[in-house]
């Protein structure tokens, strides 16, 4: 049993020129003294299952799936120092400008293992098989794509600093990245333990983030496995919830936190400061939910009230417009079923109500975004 307030995060030990840390392994029955961590526990977990039980009474709720899962990875990257807007991410690569593809393509990536780890958890526990495919899917063909996507790493990596010998954190020795974590899965999946599902991702993203299994992209699969374990455990039911906003909003203190349990033994303040963080970000999924359910409303209203022979057209292309956020003239010609002249004055009547807005500046090939669609998301 760890007793919270008497946990010992690792220790350091010599290599040749350095020191790694070797992290305690986790998988264990964790408690706790300060009143504060059940005070914060349970603030947290009703704002979750506020969350989850709203999305259950959104029709059609995998419509803003998407967008959400998105502006996840919009964030969760540009932590990393990736820069792509929302509404560039959800574009085709051809319309993105050259220079800018690399970063379009990481974000893209991240979409594509989110969306294929949450299908995979239908039929695999949250496991290093699991977390390696996603890894490999995260690299594919961008710049870390020749440091062995979807394997744990087979040399010494570290965080900060140029070299091993200026590093702000040196992570456990590759020779111990296995057996550490088999220990995570272990206590990611023991149900002979009595830990509380937030309290158990709290610590298992710290840990993970420790071990640094990999040579590249650990800060986005370790933000990613937040909200597998939700869903893993049922907890949510879609993948609604995702911590990067609030991790990225004062990245010091995000990366001061999980230092400080290493430095300090300091877990206690980790798990108080995750605790917080899925209660606001819970919030706040709530309150962009309840927007976009209200902008749907208003917008089938106008439609309906406002756009004579053309309202089921409209109404037709909004339903697209909320599974994809942008369209041409060419595609609602089609969504429609409509003659090009025709499809272009819907897009030029949506135009004038604001819902739509051209962003290519082009007179041929113009693409359209569903701009308050997007901003309700951006907020």
């Amino acid at each position: 049993m760890i007793e919270l307030e008497q946990y010992k995060a690792g220790h350091y030990q010599k290599s040749l020129g350095y020191s790694y840390f070797v992290p305690s392994e986790v998988n264990d029955e964790w408690t706790w003294r300060d009143p504060s961590v059940n005070n914060l526990l349970e603030k947290a977990a009703v704002k979750l299952g506020e969350l989850n039980s709203f999305a259950r009474l959104v029709p059609n709720i995998d419509l803003f799936i998407q967008l959400h899962v998105t502006k996840e990875a919009v964030v969760s990257s540009r932590i990393e120092g990736t820069q792509t807007n929302m509404d560039e991410a959800l574009l085709p690569i051809d319309d993105i400008l050259p220079e800018r593809r690399d970063d379009w393509q990481e974000v893209n990536n991240y979409i594509r293992a989110m969306n294929h780890a949450i299908d995979e958890l239908k039929r695999l526990p949250i496991s290093s098989r699991l977390l390696r495919k996603t890894h490999e899917i995260l690299l594919e063909s961008v710049r870390g794509e020749h440091k062995q996507p979807g394997e744990y790493r087979n040399s010494q990596n570290w965080i900060g600093g140029s070299s091993l010998s200026d590093a702000v954190f040196i992570p456990p020795i590759q020779a111990l990245v296995n057996p550490l974590m088999g220990d995570l899965e272990k206590f990611l999946n023991n149900d002979e333990i009595n830990v509380p599902a937030l309290i158990r991702i709290a610590i298992a993203h710290y840990q993970f983030e420790t071990i640094h299994p990999f040579l590249d992209g650990n800060g986005r699969i370790g933000r990613l496995l937040i909200t597998l374990f939700l869903v893993s455990q049922g907890i949510l039911d879609k993948p609604l919830l995702y911590l990067s906003i609030y991790f990225e909003k004062n990245k010091a203190l995000y990366y001061d936190n999980l230092s400080f349990v290493r430095s300090k033994n300091h877990m206690t303040q980790w798990i108080k400061y995750f605790l917080v963080g899925v209660e606001q970000v819970a919030t706040q999924a709530v309150k962009t939910l309840s927007e976009v359910l209200l902008l749907k409303a208003n917008i089938e209203k106008e439609i309906t009230t406002t756009f004579g022979r053309r309202s089921h057209s409209a109404l037709t292309l909004l339903n697209w417009l909320l599974k994809e956020p942008f369209v041409t003239v060419e595609k609602a010609r089609e969504i429609c079923g409509l003659s090009y002249k025709a499809a272009n004055d819907l897009i030029g009547a949506l135009q004038e109500k604001r819902y739509l807005k051209e962003m290519t500046g082009q007179v041929r090939n113009r693409i359209f975004l569903f701009e308050p669609y997007l901003a309700a998301f951006e907020n």
